[in-house]
């Protein structure tokens, strides 16, 4: 996939420099190989190697999972002996599976109701984690249920009423139904995952988060994953893990090592044709172009689709309903470009 970033010019003198006649180039994008930077010397054991048992072995390789990211390969050891885990990864690194693959291992072992609870920031990344989970447990019937905001609650309460394995959540809607929902509890609850904690407590989740912790049993195995090690991040390890080892394998100004940057200076007036014109030559893969506001999403969208691109906008004024379809199309193929503002960055 090709990430395009509709980005305002630099500066007002560098507008003044280019003219109507600015000449636009292309260049060849480089493979997956050309492109890798990373300088690992070890290569990372295998799935099998880790101690991953045969029914995960296969959902992995049906998924094209053919080799851990260094993440998963530094977690999953530990994590597999039932250890609390403290995860340092940026987003992209594989830090899903490095959590719900230990997760529905045990899970296998010692199938129950109720048996994980995964806390996300937002809700599309509580969706991808739902989607990941199912995929990689597909082969023994896990069931999961996504508690998010802007969904009614009474479709949620029955979807928990069935007694799913895992739940995931953000934390808002979750305390909602344990405080309101007749029958629901995490009493019996067996693995805890705060995903991208960094950012939880960055939109204030953390007082929610302090109330869960207190409804849910203090023997358990939790796992908290996050961007950076904040102060936040650090206190709030030290109230819900017990001896937890800690991986990290990434710094907070590092990027994912296939991850291919570049950028440019445009004139304000010539954006919305330069990157028409990269639509064209990039016509063969989906990208994903960032906007600002609200409005440029509309915008652009509407330009590109009156073109003939299939574009599809995706923003926060959007219902959660229209998101979701925005999203399906895009994953799908039905849309090839989708223009969003930063409600898809995660």
């Amino acid at each position: 996939m090709s990430l395009v970033v509709a980005s305002e010019c630099a500066s007002e003198s560098f507008s003044a420099d280019y003219n109507s006649s600015c000449t636009l180039t292309t260049c060849k994008m480089p493979s997956p190989e050309e492109a890798s930077t990373s300088t690992a010397t070890k290569p990372n054991p295998t799935f099998k190697e880790l101690g991953v048992i045969d029914p995960l072995l296969d959902a992995l390789s049906s998924l094209s999972f053919t080799k851990p990211t260094d993440i998963q390969a530094e977690a999953l050891p530990y994590a597999l002996q039932g250890r609390d885990i403290i995860g340092v990864a940026e987003t992209g690194s594989g830090k899903t599976a490095a959590f719900a693959l230990p997760i529905l291992q045990k899970l296998w072992e010692d199938p129950q109701p109720l048996f994980a609870c995964i806390l996300a920031p937002t809700r599309e990344l509580a969706y991808q984690i739902s989607q990941q989970i199912e995929a990689l447990g597909s082969g023994m019937g896990v069931r999961c249920a996504i508690i998010v905001g802007g969904m009614p609650m009474m479709d949620q309460s029955i979807a928990l009423s069935k007694r799913p394995h895992i739940v995931v959540a953000t934390p808002g809607r979750l305390h909602d139904h344990l405080e309101n929902t007749k029958g629901f509890s995490l009493r019996n609850l067996k693995y805890l995952v705060l995903d991208e904690a960094d950012r939880l407590l960055d939109l204030d989740f953390g007082p929610i988060i302090d109330k869960i912790l207190k409804v849910i049993p203090k023997e358990r195995h939790t796992y908290l994953f996050s961007a950076t090690m904040t102060a936040k991040v650090a206190k709030l390890q030290r109230a819900s893990l017990v001896n937890p080892v800690r991986v990290e394998v990434s710094t907070k100004y590092t990027t994912v090592p296939t991850l291919l940057q570049y950028y440019l200076f445009i004139p304000y007036v010539q954006k919305d044709v330069h990157l028409v014109h990269l639509a064209n030559s990039l016509s063969q893969n989906s990208m994903i172009v960032f906007t600002r506001t609200v409005h440029d999403a509309q915008r652009l969208a509407l330009i590109l689709r009156n073109l003939d691109f299939s574009a599809v906008p995706l923003h926060g004024q959007m219902s959660q309903s229209a998101r979701l379809g925005a999203l399906t199309k895009f994953k799908s193929g039905g849309r090839s470009i989708l223009v969003a503002t930063d409600v898809a960055s995660r």
